[in-house]
């Protein structure tokens, strides 16, 4: 079957994932750990080929791997996040670094259609976005290396077979951090199972390492820094705008339909004014998201090194989780009590909301993300204005210049609090430029794009007030009575 698939066409081989996606449609499918059966049937349709070498009986197309998530968020959110994980974290870095002994051994079984699985673990206990203060370590020993520690929160704690686990290995005169491709049987082992509010397909928990591996499956990473970590993560962020733009399909086409159908006294929900605006408010988030996608489809490459892009992939990240999140809250407003009812037989928006709640937080906080885009921009300044500086950069320029953005405000000393909604504003201008891009490539409808800017741009207008709200002393502690 797998030879088969590799012989069809793109538009053949997503018409394949396309047939497959309904069985899985959230509005019916139980909300419980992925079954391996169910597994088994995406596998076999192709699901993770496009991440694969074609050597290794894999189609090799970043396109593909972007079509593939898309398609499968439209029907069901988490489930795109599950094969984003094992396709776009924890396959990608073997794919590009491993040594070819390790390539040979792991890749050749997520070709063959078999429902293998593969995690990367990272998050501790003791650590979430401070990657530096990991626990887990590593050490030479005779064969190979033996790692040990806990990690947590890791997609697939208890089904994964395969693992990229990081580690660090520090003496009194330096830090080295490694990465290791390590099986489950090799001694990984989990703990403690946790419940997630949403992403139910997924299953996450506590996990102990105590394992010894042999010598080529360490990845070719510089130690030195945890710059390959962010690497690694690059790609995974970057898809949330795949995601993005299929659940919002969804979301919009339901949003607008339960509208028309509901209704209030003599006509639709969808006649009131109020409702009209949450549902535009809807569809311009789906628009952004289809310019972020189209971004990733066209402009970044999964199948390369991607630090490079980082300013554009941060943006990416926090921007398109912010509209799934804001889109899905919208549809749950508008579908009122039924909106709060888990298997409401007329609409999705609980589960929804519940599903799009952690993408602002996991992969990297929003709040972190921003603020590290904001770093990323003030080391480049070059002694310009902030403003200035984005006026000029190619990522934001296109923006400022043709709508006349106003980016002043950033131009001071920016604290802590200012490099976080800085980032934002900044994530909002890129967007801006991708929605102009992608309606001049694809012909789109551009009231739908000058619609999207408008909201982008009120988004940049409100953090200029949240700049005001902070001279003006407003900042978090204080407890009213």
């Amino acid at each position: 079957m797998t030879n088969d698939l590799l012989s069809l066409s793109t538009n053949e081989f997503i018409g394949g994932i396309e047939t497959v996606a309904p069985r899985f449609d959230s509005a019916s499918y139980p909300q419980q750990n992925l079954p391996a059966d169910d597994w088994t049937l995406l596998t076999k349709a192709g699901v993770l080929l496009p991440t694969l070498p074609k050597e290794f009986g894999g189609r090799d197309d970043h396109a593909e791997m972007c079509e593939v998530v898309e398609t499968l968020s439209e029907w069901n959110l988490p489930l795109g996040m599950y094969v984003t994980v094992i396709s776009a974290v924890a396959l990608r870095p073997i794919v590009l670094w491993a040594g070819e002994e390790a390539r040979r051994e792991v890749l050749p079984a997520y070709a063959s259609g078999d429902p293998m699985i593969a995690g990367f673990a990272s998050t501790e206990p003791g650590c979430g976005s401070a990657m530096s203060a990991m626990t887990t370590t590593f050490e030479e020993v005779e064969g190979g290396y033996r790692i040990r520690g806990r990690k947590h929160w890791q997609a697939f704690s208890s089904s994964a077979h395969w693992w990229l686990v990081s580690a660090k290995n520090e003496t009194r005169d330096q830090r080295e951090y490694g990465y290791f491709i390590v099986k489950r049987s090799e001694g990984f082992r989990t703990l403690r199972p946790y419940e997630p509010l949403g992403l139910k397909v997924i299953d996450y928990g506590l996990n102990e390492i105590d394992a010894v591996v042999p010598r080529h499956r360490r990845i070719a990473a510089d130690g030195r820094t945890l710059r390959p970590m962010v690497e690694m993560l690059m790609a995974s962020r970057a898809m949330m705008a795949a995601m993005g733009a299929g659940f919002l399909r969804r979301v919009s086409r339901e949003a607008h339909a339960y509208a028309e159908r509901r209704r209030i006294g003599p006509g639709p929900q969808s006649a009131i004014r109020f409702v009209r605006y949450r549902l535009a408010a809807i569809d311009a988030s789906y628009v952004v998201c289809s310019a972020l996608n189209h971004h990733l489809r066209t402009a970044l490459n999964m199948k390369e090194a991607m630090i490079g892009a980082f300013p554009a992939i941060q943006a990416i990240k926090t921007v398109a989780t912010e509209r799934m999140l804001s889109a899905a809250h919208h549809y749950q407003q508008l579908v009122g009590g039924e909106g709060y009812r888990y298997g409401s037989p007329t609409n999705i928006s609980a589960q929804a909301f519940l599903d799009a709640r952690v993408y602002t937080i996991f992969d990297g906080t929003n709040d972190l993300l921003s603020q590290q885009l904001t770093e990323y921009c003030l080391a480049r300044t070059e002694g310009r204005a902030l403003s200035r500086f984005l006026a000029e950069w190619p990522l934001t320029a296109s923006a400022v210049n043709a709508h006349g953005l106003d980016l002043r405000f950033l131009d001071r000393d920016l604290r802590q609090e200012h490099l976080v909604l800085a980032g934002r504003a900044i994530a909002y201008a890129f967007a801006i430029g991708q929605v102009m891009r992608w309606a001049a490539e694809t012909g789109a409808d551009p009231r739908a794009a000058r619609t999207a800017i408008e909201f982008l741009k009120a988004d940049i207008a409100g953090v200029a007030n949240e700049f005001e709200l902070l001279s003006a002393g407003v900042l978090g502690g204080h407890v009213l009575n």
